[in-house]
């Protein structure tokens, strides 16, 4: 059994190797880098991840997400303070770790996870689509044709393999078949070599060349930031949906923490600043990595590409990797989310469609931002509206008011109006054993509520308050009584 999960962790990582080399390329060409800086970025961040990450086959690299944040940072700059950017950045991402915040994943409702997950699946899908481009025109004719034929040769071996045997990753033996196949024929399509030459040396630690003061710091600190939050967010959600796919826990701070010193490492050796790729990491899983070992060996794979394999990795035509980016595209979409649109409540449905638009339209952070606050704000809206309360008259003539529900900033005004403060009598009491507060604004409707029975000349009392709802009031300074 160890034997069969350690040569599926092998194949699959180095099936997810193949993958990462023209994604990394890809995303150093859109930060106006050279394409090893991405290659050297991929390896260290997915071998560092892989081996002291809190999530076990999750694949990390050099990711689209980041390069697009410091493509600015570098045309001003300059490379240099692109490699400061990602040190600091690292760091920022380990106190994160650190400090215990990985936990905050928990707080992205699942809607929002389903238009993650669609909105990365076409963004994955619509990226593969300029390979059909020569000088941005689209190619026609022969080489279009041909073009379509490999893709889908590739997506054929991919979907059909598993149904006469597993012992070799179906996505895998596609790219290794198809390659084979146009090298043997002579097939004139493009292939990684096309894309950028990725021979290289091993790389070596210096630290950027760039005057270390604060002005350099007030330059890369909002960039080093922005990367960092991306990189964590996009990072954690990935996590979330590998313990989904795998039905077991990862640990995010733990994970946090070894992308940081990933991140850090790579920016001394001259490497791109990364985070976990979506793409690649299905790739991994739907091979049958589940270990670290498949991300050592996609990270170690990345290092013998460039200093020993290059002339082999350079035949792999693009036709190949495209075909099995678009079948990672549609493994990755969420198709259920389609199937409950009409069963789910319609703020529900609003979420998923709205972070899937964002994610295509701009950026992953932006669209699980806008997400977790259409999400925020429609719960507060259905939790102020639940606030109610019960009300009558005692033998002493006195009137008690019994609320039930959540007293907090969308509901003080839903609180207030259950009060009749001109024609209550005298004496009133409010039992709150079935209210809970949660916030300043809680303190401050309770604050106006006995101003406004003070004014009429009546008293409010307050009683069975919470220690917790206590503590907030003496904070305040008001007293229950």
């Amino acid at each position: 059994m160890k034997i069969a999960r350690l040569r599926a962790d092998i194949l699959a990582g180095l099936t997810s190797s193949f993958a990462l080399v023209p994604e990394c390329i890809a995303f150093a060409l859109v930060a106006q880098v050279n394409p090893l800086m991405g290659l050297y970025g991929a390896f260290f961040i997915c071998l560092i991840t892989a081996l002291f990450g809190g999530r076990p086959g999750m694949i990390s690299g050099a990711a689209g997400s980041m390069a697009v944040v410091i493509v600015a940072l570098v045309v001003q700059h300059g490379v240099e303070y692109l490699l400061a950017t990602v040190l600091l950045g690292g760091l920022i991402m380990m106190a994160f770790g650190l400090l215990r915040l990985g936990k905050l994943v928990r707080m992205v409702p699942h809607p929002v996870m389903l238009g993650f997950v669609n909105g990365l699946a076409i963004v994955i899908a619509t990226a593969q689509l300029e390979h059909f481009q020569r000088d941005g025109r689209w190619i026609e004719g022969n080489e279009l044709y041909l073009m379509l034929g490999l893709v889908a040769l590739t997506m054929a071996i991919v979907y059909c393999l598993p149904r006469l045997t597993k012992v070799i990753p179906p996505a895998l033996a596609a790219i290794l078949g198809v390659g084979l196949l146009t090298y043997f024929l002579h097939l004139p399509t493009h292939t990684l070599g096309d894309m950028a030459k990725i021979a290289g040396g091993l790389p070596v630690p210096a630290l950027p060349q760039i005057p270390w003061s604060l002005e350099t710091l007030q330059i890369i600190l909002p960039y080093a930031v922005l990367m960092a939050m991306v990189g964590l967010l996009e990072t954690l959600l990935t996590l979330n949906l590998t313990d989904e796919i795998t039905e077991s826990r990862g640990h995010p701070d733990r994970e946090c923490v070894a992308l940081g010193a990933a991140n850090i490492a790579s920016g001394m050796c001259g490497g791109m600043g990364g985070c976990a790729m979506i793409g690649q990491t299905m790739i991994n899983l739907s091979s049958g990595g589940r270990g670290r070992l498949s991300g050592i060996v996609a990270g170690v794979m990345i290092l013998l590409y460039i200093l020993f394999l290059s002339p082999l990795i350079e035949l792999i035509p693009l036709a190949a990797l495209v075909g099995v980016m678009f079948v990672v595209a549609q493994q990755t979409f969420a198709w259920a989310s389609l199937r409950v649109l009409g069963k789910v409540p319609l703020n529900d449905v609003l979420v998923i469609i709205a972070v899937t638009i964002i994610t295509v339209l701009t950026d992953l952070a932006v669209a699980v931002s806008c997400g977790i606050v259409i999400a925020a704000l429609n719960f507060a809206w259905q939790h102020a509206r639940e606030l109610y309360a019960e009300s009558h008259l005692e033998a002493d003539g006195s009137k008690l008011y019994l609320p039930r529900g959540t007293l907090f900033f969308a509901s003080t005004t839903q609180f207030l109006n259950q009060f009749d403060t001109a024609n209550d009598p005298e004496h009133v009491t409010v039992d709150c054993r079935h209210l809970s507060f949660v916030d300043y604004s809680a303190i401050a409707a309770l604050m106006t509520l006995r101003e406004r029975y003070s004014k009429a000349g009546k008293h409010l009392r307050v009683v069975h308050l919470s220690e917790r709802c206590k503590q907030l009031l003496k904070r305040s300074g008001m007293h229950p009584a």
